[in-house]
């Protein structure tokens, strides 16, 4: 069999782009391939099941319009598929005066992003809200939510096999040849004919880009997230979402109380460097993929840049005290009594020459194909808002050709 379309990687943003595809076009012919014996494995059921509000984003920015768009349609979607999500709010805290100026920036850049009912409080109100915080100024967030993004990213399959769609497990993409006016795209199992492909492979984007002969310009950096979860006793000491002051020195959001759709509370994540693309353990090691993050420029650029933070959170990797001690800046009534281990998950962050790290989404165009190089939170969030933007660019190309 010949597909119109074969999108490769099965997580939430080639399901939301198949999903998308049939929707809009029922004749189109579309196969999803995934390595795994199943969907949504990586990033997808790994991530913090947060629905971010999109009020940390560069105005403008694809990142930024596509969680705005992505949080109605999400909302939407579950509203319409009775999946169940809640809209519980945040607080993003700053714990010292000093940082009562970036606060302030982020009220703005949510404000210019569309977000509607953010306030900024004081000590006395965040305590009203969240009795346990420690803080001197807080912005509320009404927009911020919780829900499974499997269960959000099985329903997007559920729909697209309803309509006809195909889905090839346990597949991984070895090969892409661009033939005359159509793709072949070899795995383990099979060779798959297209005439479109669109590569929404996350870890191994970069890979799936240079197989279409596409140099991506940037590479794949993987970096853990490591949890704790508070014990049932102890869950009276957060009741919504609590987010710190961004670090401006580090690109990531900080460790963090997140309060899960399924029940319970998560307490992090750090962001330290995994030895593996799929590297949810500190044991797991690929020496191959180890080299290739190594001996990458811009990450010993990013590495000399951020060598300080990198130790912190390293310390924090193999220290629960030293974890707890961050989660005290936001509730210092929190002890190591009260946490135990839970679960990793490993971003895929792209990284350029340079060693800046990319912050929006990337979409590139390949012959016969698109590649999604770039899409860090909140893809999950914005997964609907991406595929409406992937399907339109491949309809564009469509079009051209």
């Amino acid at each position: 069999m010949k597909f119109d379309v074969a999108i490769i990687g099965g997580g939430i943003v080639g399901l939301s782009t198949g999903y998308q595809l049939k929707e809009a076009n029922p004749d189109l012919n579309v196969c999803i391939i995934e390595k795994e014996t199943d969907v949504a494995q990586h990033q997808t059921k790994n991530n913090s099941g947060v629905i971010h509000s999109g009020i940390y984003y560069r105005p403008g920015s694809l990142r930024a319009r596509n969680c705005h768009e992505g949080h109605r349609m999400l909302t939407s979607f579950c509203d319409h598929h009775q999946v169940p999500y809640e809209l519980c709010g945040k607080l993003i805290v700053a714990t010292r005066p000093e940082e009562v100026a970036t606060l302030q920036e982020i009220y703005e850049k949510g404000t210019k992003n569309g977000l509607t009912g953010l306030q900024i409080i004081d000590s006395q109100e965040a305590t009203t809200i969240e009795p346990h915080v420690q803080c001197v100024r807080a912005i509320k967030v009404p927009q911020a939510g919780i829900v499974s993004f499997e269960q959000v990213a099985r329903t997007y399959l559920k729909i697209f096999e309803q309509n006809g769609g195909h889905l090839k497990t346990g597949s991984p993409v070895r090969q892409i040849e661009s033939r005359t006016n159509e793709v072949e795209i070899s795995t383990d199992r099979e060779t798959v004919r297209s005439t479109y492909f669109i590569n929404c492979a996350g870890l191994y984007a970069d890979h799936v880009a240079q197989l279409s002969a596409v140099n991506p310009g940037y590479q794949i950096l993987p970096f853990r997230g490591e949890y704790y979860e508070l014990k049932p006793e102890s869950e009276y000491l957060v009741n919504h979402l609590i987010y710190p002051v961004p670090d401006i020195n580090f690109p990531f959001l900080g460790v963090h109380f997140t309060r899960m759709i399924q029940g319970g509370i998560e307490a992090g994540p750090n962001a330290v460097l995994a030895f593996k693309r799929e590297g949810y353990h500190r044991s797991d090691f690929d020496s191959r993929e180890l080299w290739e993050t190594l001996q990458y420029r811009g990450f010993r650029i990013l590495a000399k840049k951020y060598w300080r933070t990198g130790l912190g959170e390293m310390h924090r990797s193999f220290s629960k005290s030293a974890f707890v001690k961050a989660l005290q800046k936001l509730i210092p009534a929190i002890t190591v009594d009260d946490v135990v281990e839970g679960r990793s998950g490993v971003r895929a962050m792209a990284c350029a020459p340079d060693g800046s790290l990319v912050d929006d989404f990337v979409i590139l165009d390949a012959p016969q194909g698109l590649n999604v190089i770039s899409a860090p939170s909140p893809a999950a969030t914005a997964s609907l808002a991406i595929g409406k933007e992937i399907v339109t660019r491949l309809k564009k190309k469509m079009k051209h050709e």
